[in-house]
């Protein structure tokens, strides 16, 4: 399969949390790059399209993501600008 990220992505076991209109729902995030992230969920079906990735060591370090992909339990995101 070929690589189309523009950046590679770094391998990480972080606990994150998304953040959508006043709900917030617990994450992993399993690896990063300037561009997105992949995250592991216990129901990506309670993923929105866009919400905040927030990181639970550090609460000041926010991203703001859209859904770029589903697969099982895992979440492709892309950092909106």
């Amino acid at each position: 399969m070929d690589e189309k990220r523009k950046h590679p992505r770094t391998e990480v076991n972080e606990p994150a949390y998304v953040s959508s209109g006043g709900s917030v729902m617990h994450c992993v995030i399993v690896n990063i790059s300037p561009e997105g992230a992949a995250i592991d969920v216990e129901n990506p079906a309670f993923v929105p399209h866009r919400f905040r990735l927030v990181m639970a060591n550090d609460s000041s370090q926010v991203y703001e993501c859209r859904v770029i992909w589903t697969k099982r339990n895992r979440v492709g995101l892309s950092f909106v600008a």
